[in-house]
């Protein structure tokens, strides 16, 4: 391989984007399950739900903030890595780019402050609702993010004016093909790793017996939301390679290592595991499937799918990389729908009680091995996703190699090990005091705001305070 300064920008790239989506991925579901805890405390008034609130609330603080840090380098390196790409697309990028900024991230860092630290400030529902609009700015966030990219992948609406790309509808490029689909399927998998995160805490805190009680309702509300996140990921995963197939058919042909185009009548066979070699365009060994990539694919058993073959060498994506991610992906995908299963078959049984569960010990250490596979498949399928867009950054328009800016090779270089030094320091630091989070637990003796008198707690007449309330909960 050429190791150019192209390469290490684009490595670089890589490392950040790969490391900071770890961290929007939380943000998303967990704020959605810290609205569903508030609001359930709110509607019956069990002040087991408000714990669970004030607990799971630390977490995603110091997750927000490791992902605010870590996304810091990305906008800054469209125009300091990638300046011939922010030139020609800024018009476009830039504005999606600052409406992300402007209404998502503003509304959810504003209403951040009332939600951590506001409980004894506002009323109640006033706080709740401070929880909401924090879900709401995360989720309009990855909307955002999604439909910048989702363009770059299938760019809809624009035209060629001199050396910049200028949208000119700009409806048509908002709801570009892939649009839908990919803002559904990351916000899906966001919600899914987060409940499988809530659930593998709480499965912790069950085998070692602490809090049984307490932490099977998170684990219960785990379940719940994956009984419909789980399956209706892996359908929107077969909408999104339906979409694939018809705009980006050279990266099916790559995810798939397909190398020959199927002829009439003929289906086309999936290839469960291969060993592709690109230089002899064919796979040294496969284990196959007859006909199953045409049925996955085009819903018939006979559908032609083009083959790697059908492009021109210099357009097709890298195999090997793009088709074992991939496969990641959707292992991931099934085990975590087997786990769910699992989970549903084990509750109809009645084995999820306090004085039962913690005797399903192998059980309880698949859903904390499964914390980060969520992850795992996240990543893997950004893999899928720009690897398999090479060598295009925006496909079919505009090169990679055109993209990027002209720097020295030593500057590439230190920049990524600076990067990545700093992005280990950072989930280090992130480990470390998760770990003191978790092993701390949840404060069980912390007395809610009332419920009846919703007059925030600094406008009441001096005297009036409740001296029995802990002082850490005083805010």
């Amino acid at each position: 391989m050429d190791i150019d300064h192209v390469f290490l920008l684009r490595l670089q790239f890589a490392v950040t984007a790969m490391f900071h989506i770890l961290w929007p991925i939380l943000t998303i579901g967990l704020s959605l399950v810290l609205v569903t805890f508030e609001a359930l405390w709110l509607k019956t008034t069990n002040i087991d739900y408000y714990h669970h609130a004030r607990f799971w609330a630390k977490l995603f603080l110091l997750n927000f903030a490791i992902g605010v840090v870590s996304g810091i380098p990305l906008s800054f390196s469209f125009g300091m890595n990638w300046a011939p790409f922010a030139t020609a697309t800024g018009d476009f990028i830039g504005n999606i780019l600052g409406y992300e900024a402007a209404m998502a991230f503003m509304l959810e860092a504003g209403f951040l402050g009332i939600m951590m630290f506001g409980w004894k400030r506002v009323p109640p529902p006033i706080h709740l609702f401070a929880t909401i609009m924090v879900a709401f700015g995360a989720s309009l966030s990855a909307f955002w993010i999604m439909i910048a990219n989702a363009w770059m992948q299938t760019p809809a609406g624009w035209e060629q004016q001199g050396d910049r790309i200028i949208v000119t509808d700009y409806w048509a490029a908002l709801t570009n093909p892939s649009a839908p689909w990919s803002v559904l399927h990351m916000w899906t998998a966001a919600v899914e790793t987060s409940l499988f995160v809530v659930g593998g805490i709480s499965a912790w805190y069950l085998l070692n017996n602490r809090h049984n009680e307490f932490f099977l309702r998170s684990f219960r509300i785990a379940i719940i939301g994956l009984v419909i996140a789980a399956p209706f990921q892996i359908l929107l995963g077969d909408a999104s390679g339906v979409v694939v197939a018809e705009y980006q058919p050279a990266k099916l042909a790559a995810m798939e290592a397909h190398w020959d185009t199927n002829g009439p009548n003929e289906g086309a066979a999936w290839n469960i595991l291969a060993w592709p070699d690109e230089e002899a365009e064919r796979n040294v060994w496969q284990i196959e499937i007859p006909n199953a990539l045409s049925l996955i694919t085009t819903h018939d058993s006979t559908g032609q799918v083009r083959g790697l073959k059908d492009f021109p060498v210099d357009e097709r994506p890298p195999v090997a990389i793009t088709f074992y991610a991939f496969r990641i992906m959707l292992v991931i995908g099934f085990a975590l729908l087997f786990l769910t299963l699992w989970s549903v078959w084990m509750w109809q049984r009645k084995q999820l009680q306090p004085a039962l569960i913690s005797t399903h010990r192998w059980f309880l250490r698949c859903w904390i091995a499964a914390i980060p596979l969520g992850y795992i498949a996240a990543d893997a399928g950004w893999v899928v996703r720009e690897v398999g867009r090479q060598p295009w950054t925006i496909y079919g328009v505009m090169r990679t190699q055109e993209s990027a800016s002209a720097l020295p090779i030593a500057t590439a270089a230190w920049s990524l090990i600076s990067f990545s030094i700093i992005y280990l320091l950072l989930f280090f630091s992130f480990l470390y005091f998760a770990r003191r989070i978790i092993k701390q637990g949840p404060n069980l003796t912390a007395m809610p705001p009332s419920l009846k008198d919703e007059t925030p707690i600094h406008t009441k007449p001096q005297g009036t305070f409740d001296d029995k309330r802990p002082v850490e909960e005083t805010d």
